[in-house]
């Protein structure tokens, strides 16, 4: 502050002119959804029936889903293959953690290990450190890097083959399990995607594979599930067929709603708006449906997620019910990494987390079976929901920002060191084609929004 004394010489009346407009110059200059040097944008007329979504807010919730996927991974990380089902004394389940678990000891995994931590909890990258890719995000940003560095909307069989080959290690620890695993095996003896996925090459293609790999393409076709699915068919036959195929759609769908949901209604009735509006795509026969159902039918009714979760297992893995035989076919571990069970077990942490970020990676850990998956699913799905200051504001606290892909796959630009702005810059860059290209609607830099038209048939 200057009193009535002071006084200034021209040069130092300069710097603190200087001094004074530096906060509005950076503001301007503070980093958004810049323009694709890759893409031509094109003119666009809007039509009054087009969706508007900000461009500008979407690179903020990408961010978002891919440190809420990070959080999710990594908390799920520490209980993951803990509890697989009949490990109580009459074999229905008793041995399952339950809520009171949390903050306890974590107990070995079914490989007798637990070398994540000692303690089930949540699993934090404060800022300075370092994010580590898994196998619940690398073949994402795989997937992501291949379209944008094709300039692509659809992948074909050979870019997907040739992307697995160059990104993934053939030696082992490679993080690939079942599917995905017998699918790469099967690129090195010359075999393209979607045969890698038939049944008749692939007898795990209805493991969890597709699911971990492909709910980013929802993400690319904002408000528009049918787009999303064109995107995603070939990614997700990449490994899997029949109810794994649908179950992985269900998720590509839910991510491609979550951009169109009423923001004025409650994050929980957003969030069970868009799983119903994709429980639609499951027929009505097929376990996954029923799964839903079942799973949505105790919650209605008041059961505890323990119950739900012991009911699911009850019902599923020990009378294997509803046509669902993967228990019997994997007496290893109950079909432990199979996609329906895991499904189930998703939605029991979606329904009765209802929207709440933390409660929901919190029952997803404790939940059993591969755990880290649902987790990093929802953690991701909410992320992107309430974008990265809403992350912030739940757990109260900052996060790191760097991501680091070689920790599991290699040959990618900086060593492997990324960040989850430039990956939801990149993101946004491939919507930016998937609107002009795919839905024939228009980007508009000046305003920084989407016009998206209607879709024009049914998914």
């Amino acid at each position: 502050m200057l009193n009535n004394n002071s006084k200034l010489t021209p040069l130092l009346l300069s710097l603190f002119l200087l001094l004074a407009c530096q906060r509005p110059l950076i503001h301007l200059v503070r980093p958004g959804a810049p323009a694709d040097p890759q893409l031509t944008y094109k003119k666009y007329k809007p039509h009054p029936e087009d969706k508007i979504i900000s461009r500008t807010a979407y690179l903020d919730k990408l961010y978002g889903f891919w440190l809420g996927q990070c959080i999710g991974n990594w908390t799920g990380l520490i209980t993951e293959m803990d509890k697989i089902g009949g490990e109580g004394k009459d074999g229905r389940g008793a041995g399952f953690y339950t809520r009171d678990n949390w903050g306890g000891p974590d107990e070995p995994n079914i490989w007798n290990s637990n070398p994540l931590s000692d303690t089930i909890g949540f699993y934090f990258e404060d800022e300075g450190g370092i994010w580590g890719a898994d196998d619940d995000t690398d073949i994402e940003y795989i997937y992501q890097y291949l379209l944008y560095s094709n300039r692509t909307t659809l992948l074909t069989g050979e870019q997907i083959r040739n992307g697995w080959l160059r990104h993934i290690k053939a030696e082992e620890e490679n993080y690939l399990w079942v599917s995905n695993q017998q699918a790469f095996d099967l690129m090195q003896k010359g075999f393209v995607p979607p045969a890698t996925g038939n049944p008749e090459n692939n007898p795990y293609y209805e493991m969890i594979d597709a699911q971990l790999t492909t709910e980013i393409f929802g993400l690319f076709a904002p408000s528009r599930p049918d787009v999303a699915l064109k995107m995603a068919q070939l990614p997700i036959q990449t490994t899997a067929r029949e109810n794994a195929e649908r179950i992985a759609e269900f998720y590509v769908i839910m991510h491609s709603l979550a951009s169109s949901v009423d923001e004025s209604l409650p994050l929980k009735e957003q969030v069970f708006g868009i799983a119903d509006e994709a429980r639609k795509h499951l027929p009505n026969d097929s376990y996954p449906a029923k799964m839903y159902d079942f799973v949505k039918g105790r919650y209605q009714s008041g059961a505890t997620w323990e119950e739900a979760r012991d009911a699911l297992h009850e019902k599923y893995q020990m009378r294997q019910e509803d046509g669902y035989q993967w228990p019997a076919k994997d007496p290893v571990c109950n079909g432990c990494f199979a996609a329906g069970i895991n499904f189930g077990a998703s939605i029991i942490s979606l329904l009765y987390g209802e929207g709440d970020i933390k409660e929901t990676i919190k029952i997803g850990v404790l939940g059993g079976w591969d755990s880290d998956n649902p987790t990093a699913t929802w953690g991701g799905l909410l992320g992107f929901m309430i974008g990265k200051e809403g992350i912030e504001e739940a757990f109260g606290r900052q996060f790191a920002g760097q991501f680091n892909i070689h920790r599991t796959r290699r040959g990618f630009p900086n060593d492997g060191m990324d960040s989850f702005y430039n990956m939801a810059r990149k993101g946004t860059f491939i919507v930016d084609r998937v609107v002009q290209e795919e839905m024939r609607g228009g980007v508009s830099l000046e305003k920084g929004v989407w016009y998206i038209p209607e879709a024009g048939v049914d998914y």
